[in-house]
């Protein structure tokens, strides 16, 4: 309920402005036909309508998160739009105030009073007709039109650029129970690589490489290795299968590798056929692929424990997970590191029931694909749907890192937050 009273003002403050806005456009073109005014109201109108509608949709009910994506980031934009837009209105109001301040003046200093039969006359230009109306400036509107232009340029930057802009973040990962052989050894994360939206496998290939320059000790993906069918890999599995390491690549799945959005939520042949398939692929790539079980990682004489379980999320999103099993004969490791790949889990689960989980890492948010990440501050959508989204995040002695993906889903492209190869540096203290 927090949010929802932000919500309604911030709404009614776009429709409030949305008025203003069509008022503003229509008064500098004039020279519009009545078929050509009625209908830019109503394209303007439904289009504001429907994407607040979807704001609501995205936030309170669970619709598919590539929807979800597109909803949100559009409305942000176009809401970024009415923002830079705004000064130039406001500006232009002004400059009418002025010139009709002063006009009113001139009226006042310009005016002659004479009595005619007993009535007052006023003489001089003024009396023969009213004040003339102080148009808009159409230079000021068109201006704010250019500049409001702006932000959506970033959409097609971000499919120009962005989609494959990888960018290595390290991260200390602080683990007081670590055993001395693993102290300083290096992981890498990637996860979601939605291969099944790729268009340059040259660009792909090159994140990859990017990794491997890394030479981390051991490697996490956590989830999305397609959009829906195991086939998408055909053209990628040679990239991918060049992830190695000295300690191994761990993988788990995440939602969108059951088949569920392309066969349905009910079982069938061909669904358990794609799911094979997906698990095969990870096999064939050399991946050690955790489905609700772990792995003792020892490093001389010492070791930890690698955990991963099947997707488990909240919502609509399925719940394959089964923690009972991944933690089985663990409790002898004096670190347990967990593989799930929605965020969710670890706050809905994880947290309350196991303890015992010093760090999970996750993917699944994709940090919508939008919005600004520096080394100091993060913001997207994202964050009016998920509490943990983007980094790393702590509560009490457990851990949870979010990598915003190495793919993309819906959108082909980002803006502002970019894929990601996650480094870190396992530490005692």
């Amino acid at each position: 309920m927090g949010r929802l009273p932000f919500l309604i003002t911030g709404c009614l403050l776009i429709i409030a402005f949305d008025y203003y806005f069509i008022n503003a456009v229509l008064a500098v073109f004039k020279s519009w036909s009545k078929p050509v005014r009625d209908g830019f109201r109503k394209i303007y109108w439904s289009i504001s309508i429907l994407l607040i509608v979807g704001v609501f949709a995205g936030i309170y009910l669970n619709i598919y998160l590539s929807l979800r994506s597109v909803i949100m980031v559009s409305f942000f934009l176009i809401t970024a739009c009415k923002i830079v837009m705004l000064p130039f209105l406001l500006l232009d109001d002004l400059r009418r105030l002025v010139v009709y301040a002063f006009r009113k003046k001139d009226r006042v200093e310009d005016t002659g009073v004479t009595e005619h039969n007993g009535s007052p006359v006023i003489a001089g230009a003024a009396a023969e007709s009213g004040p003339e109306p102080i148009t808009r400036s159409a230079f000021l509107v068109k201006a704010g039109l250019v500049a409001a232009a702006v932000p959506l340029t970033s959409l097609t930057w971000g499919i120009a650029s962005g989609a494959y802009d990888y960018q290595v973040r390290r991260k200390t990962l602080i683990l007081p129970n670590l055993p001395a052989a693993f102290d300083g050894i290096t992981m890498g994360q990637v996860s979601d690589i939605h291969s099944g939206s790729f268009y340059n496998k040259r660009a792909v290939l090159g994140g990859v490489e990017m990794l491997l320059g890394e030479k981390p000790d051991f490697i996490f993906f956590t989830g999305d290795i397609v959009n829906d069918m195991a086939t998408e890999m055909r053209d990628y599995q040679d990239i991918f299968s060049k992830i190695k390491a000295p300690l191994g690549v761990y993988s788990t799945l995440g939602n969108h590798d059951y088949g569920d959005y392309h066969f349905g939520k009910e079982p069938s042949a061909a669904k358990a056929k794609n799911l094979a398939d997906v698990i095969k692929t990870h096999e064939l790539m050399g991946w050690d692929l955790l489905m609700n079980e772990n792995r003792r990682l020892k490093v001389d004489g010492e070791e930890i424990g690698i955990l991963g379980i099947e997707n488990w999320g909240i919502g609509r999103f399925p719940k394959y997970g089964k923690m009972e099993l991944a933690v089985k004969n663990t409790d002898d490791l004096p670190v347990k590191l967990l593989l799930s790949h929605d965020p969710s889990h670890w706050r809905a689960e994880v947290l309350p029931k196991y303890p015992q989980i010093d760090a999970m890492f996750s993917g699944h948010t994709h940090g919508m694909q939008f919005g600004v990440r520096t080394e100091h501050f993060q913001w997207s959508p994202i964050e009016y749907i998920y509490k943990e989204w983007a980094g790393l995040y702590q509560e009490q002695k457990q851990q949870l890192y979010v990598n915003v993906g190495y793919g993309f889903l819906g959108y082909p492209g980002r803006v502002g937050i970019l894929p990601e190869i996650t480094i870190f540096t396992l530490k005692r203290a």
